[in-house]
């Protein structure tokens, strides 16, 4: 038997208790895995190449912040250098349009003047006043349930109700200044004297029924007034009045009491 022909000792020999009849099963290959090492070989490898591509990316950020800085300040530069050239013309900048345009608005608005009268309708020409043979012009004038005769003629001021003088008739400021505002209106204040007889209602309507025939009377002497009278309200007649007292009411909508026992 040849060298070759040796069985191996290795191959013949048995484990210790193991018996001699039985073969030695041949170990099954180990499956190939990747270590610990090769995945992190792996991850840091990557990490470098992300990482290399981040720094790349900072750098053309980078560079582009700069250009734009540098285009910026150059831009600046030149417009610091067009001001201090010369003026620019207004239609070439949004501030020059701006100004164009208020100029051009101020050029097409009214000049407001602070003497003009406000714009009310004129009265027809042929119009006459209304006056009587003593060179009066009567009206009657009402306010709630007053009603009062007026006659108004050119005087000096002097406004008498119920044959005394209005001072004494209306004590109180307020319904001596109610009276006068037609004259202060028309500017016409102590260029007539008022001469009236009033019934009816209190203090205050009957005030107001003054007011409202002094009014009328003078577009009648004067009917170039109408319009300026008209505009502020003076010859509209105040039509509101008290509500009268119903039957079961203790006034005009006012019920008893009610008790439940």
């Amino acid at each position: 038997m040849s060298d070759n022909d040796t069985p191996d000792k290795d191959a013949t020999e048995q484990p210790e208790g193991q018996p001699e009849g039985q073969a030695q099963e041949p170990a099954a290959p180990r499956p190939r895995t990747r270590t610990a090492g090769t995945r992190t070989g792996g991850t840091r490898a990557a990490g470098g190449r992300a990482a290399g591509g981040r720094a790349a990316s900072g750098g053309a950020e980078a560079g582009a912040e700069g250009t734009a800085g540098s285009r910026a300040e150059t831009a600046a530069e030149e417009t610091a250098g067009a001001r201090a050239a010369g003026p620019r013309r207004p239609g070439q900048t949004f501030e020059g349009l701006g100004s164009l345009r208020q100029a051009m608005a101020q050029a097409t608005r009214p000049t407001p003047t602070p003497t003009a009268a406000p714009m009310l309708a004129t009265m027809p020409e042929d119009v006459q006043p209304k006056r009587d043979a003593f060179g009066r012009s009567y009206a009657t004038g009402k306010r709630k349930n007053a009603i009062a005769r007026v006659w108004i003629r050119p005087g000096n001021g002097k406004i008498e109700v119920n044959g005394r003088d209005s001072p004494i008739y209306f004590a109180r400021p307020v319904l001596r200044m109610l009276i006068s505002q037609p004259f202060v209106v028309t500017d016409r204040l102590g260029q007539f004297d008022v001469w009236c007889t009033v019934s009816g209602g209190g203090l205050s309507g009957q005030a107001g029924a003054v007011r409202h025939g002094i009014s009328k009377a003078l577009t009648f002497y004067e009917p170039g007034l109408r319009p300026v009278l008209k505009h502020g309200g003076f010859l509209t007649r105040d039509s509101r009045v008290v509500e009268r007292k119903k039957y079961g009411r203790h006034k005009a909508r006012r019920r008893p009491q009610y008790s439940k026992r």
